[in-house]
Formats: structure tokens, sequence, C-alpha cells
């Protein structure tokens, strides 16, 4: 038996590949699906079947590409509805996977159709259960998701009776999740990307409750707004999308920079991955800034509009990853990319644009002697209220493509706009420059470096810009 998780870090997302006896499954695939196969052909294993634990909202799943490249069925937990074949699974109905099984356990709460799927090993002892966003370390699910006509309070009270299975098993079966820390499918998840039975029964707070009352309180308090773009992906989930080698074909286009101009013109985004200390240093006119090496996928997701052309500049050589990163949340509509990247918009003389960078000491002089200055935290409202600068508006990042967020504010004022560390910060700067806002300076280091200047007053009270 041979167990392997695959994450990936710009989603928290795992994904599993399992084989014995020279066959494989995969739990919870990718949309870019090729890792999986080339892992089966170096382990000389066929992929005999593809599990899937629930309708995914933060990606795009693979199992329909990886099911035309093997041939092995989809598989599903009882509850499930898809515009596409799959194999309905019962509640403890036995998968053979060489001198392995996999039994299925229907744990509605999450969505409807979470299920967990228990491994036995070759003496048919329980030996690890992959949970998808029913149990995380730390954490479970969120139950406020799109999943047919309940409300979270019904769904949480499934989940409740969902986790009595789970601490049923033996405390040393291992604990995968499809999720670690970072994700917005919950909102306490633990550094660790597996755990035990055991170990979550003692530490977890959802596995700790006793009475369903407080669980559906305490697991629906607090929650934030899921990011917009989860409900388009569960329906594309759901429902089936393009093949990605279509996608990658249609979207690989290199683009001379005569060309890439005539294609701007039109209602076109322009998305620029490079880092956020390249792109303050010059970019160009109207690209909005999301870093390829941060919560890529993530940011894109929530930011970009899926109904408009996107244009990509990228440093050289991460035009391929870009689009496969766009297409694992859903993105089939990047038109190109700049050929030869901003190096060639600059040897073209090409107009440029730019933000200031500011350090937090020179913030911290400024705000003694500046009148006019407005400083924006663009985090999110949980991290403001745990620790803000004296004065400061918090516009959370995921709002600013909001009209009524965005006229908020005002060239008139010097703004300073920051978040923890300087990636969302550039982002938020990049955003209101396409919106015609320029008067403004990115404050670099981020909430990071202005809490440990002296001269800045840090206060811990929630005040959200309306």
């Amino acid at each position: 038996m041979f167990i392997r998780q695959l994450y990936t870090g710009c989603l928290s997302e795992a994904a599993y590949y399992i084989d014995s006896e020279g066959e494989a499954a995969i739990i919870d695939p990718l949309r870019d699906t090729d890792e999986y196969v080339h892992l089966a052909g170096e382990r000389n294993a066929k992929i005999k079947y593809i599990f899937e634990t629930h309708f995914h909202a933060d990606f795009v799943s693979g199992h329909l590409d990886l099911a035309k490249k093997t041939g092995a069925p989809i598989i599903y937990g009882p509850d499930t509805k898809t515009k596409f074949p799959i194999h309905l699974a019962q509640e403890g109905e036995v998968f053979h996977l060489g001198k392995v099984t996999l039994e299925v356990i229907h744990t509605p709460g999450h969505t409807l159709e979470s299920t967990c799927y228990l491994l036995k090993d070759e003496n048919k002892k329980p030996y690890c259960i992959f949970t998808g966003d029913t149990l995380f370390v730390g954490d479970v699910g969120r139950p406020d998701l799109s999943s047919g006509n309940l409300d979270k309070e019904e769904l949480a009270s499934h989940l409740f009776d969902s986790l009595q299975k789970l601490k049923q098993l033996p405390d040393h079966v291992t604990v995968y999740p499809a999720h670690g820390a970072g994700s917005s499918c919950g909102k306490n998840m633990g550094p660790e990307n597996s755990s035990t039975i055991g170990e979550q029964k003692k530490s977890n707070y959802a596995m700790l409750a006793k009475d369903k009352e407080k669980f559906i309180q305490e697991v629906t308090d607090g929650l934030e707004p899921p990011p917009s773009y989860f409900v388009k992906d569960a329906r594309i989930n759901r429902e089936g999308y393009k093949d990605l080698d279509e996608v990658m074909k249609h979207s690989s286009r290199p683009l001379p920079v005569a060309v890439f101009k005539k294609e701007i013109s039109k209602d076109v985004w322009i998305l620029d991955t490079r880092s956020p200390e390249k792109f303050t240093d010059g970019f160009m006119p109207g690209a909005v800034n999301i870093g390829l090496k941060g919560r890529f996928a993530e940011w894109a997701g929530i930011l970009i509009p899926y109904n408009q052309p996107v244009l990509l500049v990228t440093d050289t050589g991460e035009e391929e990853e870009t689009i496969i990163r766009m297409a694992r949340v859903g993105f089939d509509n990047v038109a190109g990319y700049l050929e030869g990247g901003f190096e060639a918009w600059k040897k073209a003389g090409e107009k440029m644009d730019m933000i200031i960078n500011v350090e937090a000491d020179e913030l911290a002089m400024d705000m003694h002697f500046d009148k006019k200055l407005m400083l924006m935290d663009v985090r999110k409202p949980a991290e403001f209220a745990e620790g803000h600068v004296k004065g400061a508006a918090n516009v959370p990042l995921d709002e600013m493509t909001d009209p009524v967020v965005v006229s908020k504010a005002d060239d008139a004022l010097n703004m300073y706009i920051h978040c923890q560390s300087g990636y969302r910060s550039v982002i938020a700067c990049s955003l209101l420059k396409r919106d015609g806002f320029h008067n403004l300076r990115n404050v670099t280091g981020g909430f990071k470096k202005i809490s440990l200047t002296p001269q800045i007053r840090i206060i811990k009270e929630e005040r959200v810009l309306n």
C-alpha cells in the first residue's frame, strides 16, 4: 500500500494518490491531472477509481479530464446529482483496490453530498480516512455554502451527526483532509496537513462538542462571507467544464507588443502576475497585480471577472503556470499573454505607471504632520479587529471591486494602503490605480512592520468602513 498527499499551497488543497498491487485511486484531483497520471506510470499502476468527497467550491476539480484520460469511474457519495455520468456510491459500499479497500461513510453537513472514504489495510483494519471538507485539522467545513435548500443551521445540524460517525473510529486512524491552513473552506484550521482521529477528539472544538445546539452556534458563529467565486466553481464541478487541453490551446497565445496594444483597447482585464516588488517599480497603465507567488488563484477568483477576456503580463517562462492556476478556479477566458513580458513593453517605449512605496517609519512621520492623510487597511475584518492603527479605515481587499466601497477613496487625500505583509496592499493599489486614483502610497512590510514602529499607536477595536 502506498499513499501520497499532493498539496497545492496557493489553494491550501490536498489531493491524494493511493495504490496497491498495481491499482490506483485518486481523491479530490485538481483540474491539471498530469501529475496523477505520471505518478501512476512511475509506480506501474493503473488508475482504477476517481473519488470525490463533495462538490468543491474553491477550485475546479479534475474528475472529468482524469476520467477521459484513464477510463476510471467518477465516484461520489449519496445524495449527489450531476449532469455527467458518475458511480453513485451508497453508505457502507466498499471499493477494492489491490489488497486494500475504501469504504463509503456519508457525512453531510459541509454539503449534502459530503462523503468520507475509510481506507482499510491488507489486514482489513482501519488505517486512514479521507475526510474532504467534513473534518479538518482543528476545524470542520463551513456549513454556509450552497447545498440544496438548507440553511447553515440545518447543515450544521447534519454535520454534528456526521461527526458522531467519525468519533466511532479507532483513535489511531490517520485523518487526511482536503484542505489546510489558509483555506476559506473553514475558519480555524491548524498548521498541520494531517492528524489522527484521537488527536482531533482531544483538540478539535467541533469534535469536543457534545450539545448539538451549542455546536451549531459555535460552527456558524464568526463566518466571514465566502469568496464570491465559490458559487461558480461549485456549479462547474456539478455541471461540467471544458477540457483543460482545449483551454490551454486557446489561452497560450503570445502577443507581440503591437498586437497586445490593440487587444487592450477592448473591454479586457490586464493581469500582471509578477512579484509586488517588480510591479510597483513599473507596470502597464490599467494593469492589476496579483503575484503568482502568493495566494494567486484565490485572489484571481475573487477579484477578476469571469465574463471578460483576460490578458496576462508574466515573468518570462511563467505563462503556462499562470494559465493553469487560473483554470484551477474556473477561468477559461485568458485571451493571451504579452510576448517578452514587461521588458518588451519597456523596450518598445510604451507608457508606464508606478506605485510609490513607503516604509513604516515614513508613515509614522507623515501621520504626525500630514492632515490630509488617509490610511486604508485592506486586511480581513478579523485581522483588523485583532489590532490596527488608530484612525485607519478597514477596506477589505475582497470588497474593492464594489463601486460603493471604491467611492470611499478620495484622490484629494494622501492615501496610504497596507495589509499584513505587503502582498494584498499592492493588489489594492493596482485596483485603485485602475479606477483612476493615483494619489496613493503602498506601505511596504504591512502591519508586521507597522506594529513594530513605536511612534504608531495600535488599538484593538473593530472599525469597518461602511
